[in-house]
């Protein structure tokens, strides 16, 4: 039987990379879905992949769109009847040179709402033995809140939907030039981060027979990848990774061996887990 997988956010960078590594690991009898929002761009994605000898299949997904994500998890129900990999890789640009107040609504609902879009529609569709990642960074722990913040990304006590709320909560005070007298750091990235990993660790405790069908789920951080989306942030990327070198660990933990937990439930960064309090 083929394995299938799903990497979001695939037609550049990080995704692109997983594609092509999910590509060359699984081989002829895996299928791997390349999604991009954009179909140029996409067909454009997987003829650089076809002239490297991979097979790619293009897969539209916006993951800011419930029903974009429900018609692929619809159509791979239909195709495959599960899936073995997914990769929620999806995620929004900011940029320094505009206000994070302009940026925060698109950034949340994609990565966060995106994230949870991706749980609700596929979390049903994977199969024994399968793989569930999410794309974070270490800014991910909530050790990076204040502590009065703590509570509402504790995975022993909230929801995802809690979370979501918590998100958009967040977003509104961004807007409303409000959300530094209320505690929350100045950078979006932190909180958005936070709420994915918050995410995926409540994801984990509702797996309750995770175990015993060899399923894992894990949030994982990359590390620093020279990407478009990196480069604006930092002035020296000497240090970053490649998209391909990012993609080593992040597939580590994809591709998991059969019974490992390593790094279930958690942030895992260069296959190290990350605490995610103290």
């Amino acid at each position: 039987m083929s394995s299938v997988a799903v990497v979001t956010g695939a037609n550049q960078g990080l995704g692109l990379a997983l594609v092509r590594g999910l590509g060359h690991r699984l081989g002829e009898g895996g299928v791997v879905y390349l999604t991009a929002r954009d179909r140029t761009r996409g067909e454009e994605a997987v003829r650089l992949l076809e002239s490297e000898g991979l097979r790619p299949r293009l897969a539209l997904l916006d993951v800011r769109d419930d029903a974009s994500v429900r018609e692929l998890a619809d159509r791979l129900r239909a195709e495959h009847g599960g899936v073995d990999v997914v990769i929620s890789n999806a995620a929004a640009r900011i940029t320094p040179d505009r206000p994070q107040a302009e940026q925060v609504g698109e950034f949340v609902d994609t990565n966060n709402h995106g994230t949870y879009r991706m749980i609700k529609a596929f979390v049903p569709l994977l199969n024994d033995g399968a793989r569930f990642v999410v794309v974070a960074s270490s800014f991910g722990s909530v050790r990076n809140l204040p502590s009065k913040l703590h509570d509402r990304f504790d995975e022993r006590k909230v929801t995802l939907e809690e979370i979501e709320q918590s998100m958009d909560e967040y977003a509104g005070l961004v807007q409303d030039g409000q959300a530094k007298i209320k505690g929350w750091p100045d950078w979006i990235n932190v909180p958005s981060k936070v709420g994915q990993v918050a995410s995926v660790r409540v994801l984990a405790r509702s797996l309750e027979d995770a175990a015993d069908r060899d399923i894992l789920v894990a949030a994982a951080c990359p590390g620093l990848v020279d990407t478009a989306a990196s480069r604006p942030w930092f002035g020296d990327m000497s240090a970053a990774l490649s998209p391909d070198q990012a993609a080593e660990d992040v597939l580590w933990l994809a591709l998991a061996a059969p019974g490992s937990r390593e790094g279930h439930g958690e942030l895992v960064q260069h296959r190290r887990v990350l605490p995610y309090r103290f």
